[in-house]
């Protein structure tokens, strides 16, 4: 048993389990009825994705300092009391049963998952 980290809209890894979305947005021009079906995810949980203006800080970074000022601002956000014990919640399912989450950006490096499976890691995540 363990929690993926993987990116919203691809296929499905065998045993990838419940796919959860850690997006601010569902994605555009896609039914909810379709979100499961096309891959996205099964369940839109927005409580470990960043705020909009933090968002706005990760997409906008193009050095190093502005990404390091997107994950100091996130890292902050998911230390609040209703992530930090969603992030708890996470790390005691992946003891027990196959889940994923995931975003929609193309490059982990550069997006908030890549802080996102450092942080379940650190919360006693087993992580794939």
């Amino acid at each position: 048993m363990s929690v993926r980290i993987v990116r919203l809209g691809t296929p499905r890894a065998t045993r990838e389990g419940t796919r959860i979305g850690t997006v601010r947005r569902p994605p555009r021009g896609v039914p909810k009825s379709q979100f499961s079906k096309q891959n996205w995810y099964d369940v839109w949980f927005p409580n470990l994705a960043p705020s909009v203006a933090t968002m706005k800080l990760g997409q906008n970074a193009v050095t190093s300092a502005q990404w390091s000022a997107f994950v100091r601002k996130y890292k902050a956000e998911m230390a609040a009391p209703g992530a930090k014990h969603a992030l708890d919640l996470l790390a005691a399912l992946s003891h027990t049963t196959d889940f994923s989450v995931g975003c929609y950006c193309e490059n982990e490096d550069r997006c908030h998952r890549s802080i996102l499976r450092q942080l379940l890691i650190e919360n006693g995540a087993k992580v794939e």
